[in-house]
């Protein structure tokens, strides 16, 4: 990377980390004082996060297109300014009203605010060369919960959760807010102009590649089961794996010890990918990372206590590779034109599934104990058999006419 790419993603890479440590991270800390002080049920306080989830689907693809029409900078820029006012509403709130208000507020902010927008971003600015800088910024957010959970404990011992959300949204703006209108505006690299939308090329038309005319439906279909699956395991694995692993005998302290290798196992997964896979095609470590979920469960399920780790580990690694892919595998499959409004098209079923997935998987811990294992891991099946009816396309030729 040149030194100029290297302040881009560090800079995005940096934003990201708050903007997932202050809203994605938020409630596994705060939900329950915050219910307390406001005399609701922690449930609750998680509706409003599922609620916030649902907010950020429906307006992800507006936010998608903007990037694609504006570049990141003004979008992402702005949207520090509504991180910051969803986090002071959410402070101020005093009643479930005031709670949900807060959280819709987040919800607008998360749908031009995560991952998705920033991959957007560097899609703009780098066109197909855009992949590396794609993991770059996934490898420092990757410590988002590392950095977010401790800070928040912390921020809520001194000044309490009201207190905690203030300062995650002075963060926005003194931190967030300068790094996002500092980016590039402009694509700066070759690869990146060639490839740019007719709207930002006057006089000229680009074509999309023959592979892409033919298989869209079919393509974005495959990729969006693939991405629902991947995010519903990601977050019912996020909000219940201590819990899962108990219930198959683990000792309490040993969870703790084994769900806390999920988030080394992610960088891994993504420093993995940056180096070796760097110069395979995503769909090809899509589908080797697809399936890990699937075999550590069925180890776990299997072995036992002795395989906790193995499960916690593969489940991690492969979450931090597919990560990497909801950002590389549309670029892969169907090139820059209008990727960031794609994009977030395709993850408007994973967000959907992420609303859901801490409450549905709940219950099939209640009711089946580690049974429910077997559900997530025949999702994960599902996932990767979407992944492996996905067609690696030729190397696309655009067609340029003045």
């Amino acid at each position: 990377m040149t030194q100029r790419r290297i302040t881009t993603v560090t800079s995005l890479g940096v934003a990201q980390t708050l903007a997932w440590a202050s809203s994605y991270y938020l409630p596994a800390i705060l939900a329950p004082t915050m219910a307390r002080d406001l005399g609701v049920s922690t449930s609750t306080v998680f509706a409003g996060f599922s609620v916030a989830l649902v907010v950020s689907a429906i307006l992800g693809p507006a936010a998608g297109k903007a990037i694609d029409r504006y570049g990141g900078r003004p979008v992402l820029a702005a949207n520090s300014l509504v991180f910051a006012t969803g986090l002071i509403a959410l402070a101020l709130a005093q009643r479930p009203l005031g709670l949900f208000a807060g959280w819709i507020l987040l919800g607008m902010a998360m749908s031009a605010g995560l991952y998705e927008a920033a991959f957007a971003a560097l899609v703009y600015l780098y066109g197909r060369d855009a992949r590396s800088a794609i993991t770059g910024i996934t490898l420092i957010a990757g410590f988002a919960s590392t950095v977010g959970w401790p800070l928040t404990t912390w921020l809520e011992l001194q000044w309490g959760w009201r207190g905690a959300c203030l300062a995650w949204a002075a963060l926005h703006l003194l931190v967030a807010l300068p790094l996002n209108w500092h980016l590039p505006n402009k694509p700066h690299a070759p690869a990146a102009a060639a490839d740019l939308p007719a709207m930002h090329k006057p006089g000229k038309i680009v074509t999309a590649p023959a592979a892409v005319s033919q298989d869209a439906t079919r393509t974005a279909v495959l990729l969006a089961i693939a991405f629902a699956v991947t995010w519903f395991i990601s977050t019912a694995m996020a909000a219940h794996l201590p819990r899962l692993l108990q219930a198959h005998g683990v000792p309490l302290a040993t969870a703790l010890v084994f769900a806390g290798l999920v988030g080394p196992a992610q960088v891994a997964g993504r420093l993995l990918e940056y180096g070796l896979l760097r110069n395979i095609h995503p769909l090809v470590s899509a589908r080797l990372a697809g399936i890990m979920h699937t075999l550590g469960a069925a180890a776990f399920l299997v072995f036992g206590v002795p395989a906790g780790a193995v499960f916690t580990l593969l489940h991690g690694a492969g979450n931090g590779v597919l990560t990497i892919a909801k950002g590389t595998l549309p670029l892969a499959l169907f090139g820059t034109r209008d990727y960031g409004m794609r994009q977030s098209l395709l993850m408007v079923p994973a967000r959907f599934a992420q609303a859901s997935a801490p409450y549905l998987f709940g219950v099939a811990i209640d009711r089946f104990g580690v049974g429910a294992l077997w559900f997530s891991a025949t999702l994960g099946l599902l996932g990767f058999a979407a992944l492996m009816l996905l067609r690696t396309p030729a190397a696309p030729k655009h067609q340029l006419h003045a």
